[in-house]
């Protein structure tokens, strides 16, 4: 019997798809300990969207009265909408006609060859995808500190995002579009942690771009600009609309930040039991992890030493290990993540914050088939393409639950 497309896409449905789906979950760190839910998705014109309210002001119909005197009047709860749009994930792989023969002639090869693209797309998306949880929905990769028309150079410990192969687009500070499809071939770190990333078109033919790299200038992912999540850069902020409410209007609707005007200073006791309080104060209750990065990590567990204080690691729900911050309520896991950016430490009350998705990872298949004839302007071409999707959104009920203690020095 000849093997053909269709009898290829059924082997693939029932020997990748959910194989898949389990690796993209336990890759990732920040993700694994945010709560999933599907529940509360709503379908209305323009895409899909959560729809919550969020409470704002009490009813203060109160009051204490003397003998015969009227009643306090009665008041009401003020409540505003939140919207939360979720964003349109993809990722895209090829196979040559050649390599689906290999299906015919030697499946064992062709099984190979297919896992190989796949496990590299799976990285990829795991990789990008904990990025994004920390970041804007800009989609900011990378600041340059200098640059030029060759080369991106970006502050110590700015460029931890970078990778060779990388297509980006290029925009100034002010969000004017520069240079598109530029290709990250070489990414240098020196010791003092500054990244120089060599830069080109995407053809390669031409090495130099058209207009050169300046300090403030930002790059994303190609044509992902204004599309990615709203990660915790976004939502555990003072300012800044987040789910059409602006803290501006409606005060509540802000959590705490204690920075130091992007000075970087020792990190202290003080400072995170002040953050803890100012979340309680707030109503938000105690946090329940804290997102860091190694280095603030490592200046934490000197603390503790300098300190003469026990530094062992405590075992945390969810399989995660590490150094705990001792409250009056109870202990508060730290969590380092490589993708953390610099100096930070997000406090979080993973009860108020979601990824809320309209399903997992899946492959694009609407149209019958999950493989599909690569045809472009210059022809039609003996490759197949395959799109992995995902419809989801960071949600959060009560951003004053959370707090963000930031320049902080990193061990």
């Amino acid at each position: 019997m000849q093997t053909t497309m269709v009898t290829v896409d059924g082997i693939l449905k029932e020997v990748y798809e959910e194989s898949l789906q389990d690796q993209l979950q336990s890759d990732v760190i920040s993700l694994r300990r945010i709560e999933r839910s599907s529940e509360g998705v709503t379908h209305e014109v323009g895409g899909k969207y959560v729809t919550f309210p969020i409470r704002t002001r009490r009813n203060h119909g109160i009051g204490a009265r003397g003998e015969s005197e009227a009643l306090p009047p009665a008041r009401v709860s003020a409540y505003v909408p939140a919207r939360v749009k979720l964003k349109y994930l993809y990722g895209s792989l090829e196979l040559t006609g050649q390599v689906f023969e290999l299906a015919d002639k030697n499946f064992q090869a062709f099984s190979s060859a297919l896992d190989q693209e796949i496990q590299g797309l799976r990285q990829g998306l795991a990789k990008d995808n904990n990025r994004q949880v920390y970041g804007t929905p800009k989609g900011v990769v990378a600041t340059a500190a200098s640059g030029s028309t060759s080369t991106f150079v970006t502050a110590a410990g700015g460029g931890q995002y970078l990778e060779e192969g990388m297509l980006l687009d290029h925009f100034s500070s002010a969000d004017a579009s520069k240079n598109t499809n530029i290709v990250v071939t070489r990414v240098v770190t020196d010791a003092a942690g500054v990244t120089t990333a060599t830069v080109g078109n995407d053809d390669l033919t031409n090495t130099v771009l058209t207009t050169a790299v300046a300090a403030g200038d930002y790059v994303t992912r190609d044509n992902s600009k204004d599309k990615e999540i709203t990660g915790l850069t976004s939502i555990v902020a003072a300012t800044g609309n987040l789910y059409n409410i602006d803290p501006a209007t409606v005060s509540v609707w802000a959590s705490t930040v204690n920075s130091n005007a992007g000075t970087a200073r020792p990190l202290s006791e003080g400072l995170m039991i002040k953050m803890n309080d100012d979340i309680r104060s707030k109503g938000g209750g105690t946090p329940t992890v804290i997102f860091t990065t190694m280095g603030v990590r490592r200046s934490y567990f000197n603390l503790l030493v300098q300190q003469r204080r026990t530094s062992n690691t405590q075992k945390f729900t969810g399989g995660f290990e590490g150094l705990a911050f001792t409250t009056d309520a109870g202990d508060i896991p730290m969590v380092s993540d490589w993708d953390c950016p610099p100096n930070r430490m997000f406090f979080l009350n993973e009860k108020e914050i979601k990824l809320y998705e309209a399903g997992d990872w899946s492959f694009m298949d609407r149209d019958g088939s999950r493989w599909q004839r690569v045809i472009t302007a210059a022809g039609t071409f003996d490759a197949y393409a395959a799109t992995l999707y995902k419809y989801a959104e960071i949600g959060t009920h009560r951003r004053n639950a959370h707090g963000l203690l930031s320049d902080i020095t990193e061990g």
